[in-house]
């Protein structure tokens, strides 16, 4: 979003991925790893984005449109939740 103007991005299917990636195999040692390496770099990603981007927009394949300020928020809210679902919340300061 930030190098193209409003792209349009491909249906993702959470929960055939869930299916297909076999989550619940998944040691929850190296996962909670991963997702804390995986969050440094979306923090880093994010603190890079310049001045006057932030309103740069892109579009899901059904046409919604979000920006990149949206879809950031989004992804904090995703995580909260799920943190949430899996009993975890009590551990967010």
């Amino acid at each position: 979003m930030l190098t193209d103007d409003d792209p349009v991005f491909d249906n993702w299917d959470q929960d055939a991925t869930a299916l297909d990636a076999r989550y619940w195999e998944a040691d929850p040692v190296a996962v909670s790893g991963q997702l804390a390496t995986a969050g440094v770099r979306l923090a880093d990603l994010y603190a890079a984005v310049p001045d006057g981007q932030w309103p740069r927009t892109g579009r899901r394949s059904n046409g919604s449109t979000f920006t990149v300020e949206t879809l950031g928020t989004y992804c904090v809210h995703d995580v909260v939740h799920h943190l949430h679902d899996v009993g975890a919340r009590s551990q967010l300061p």
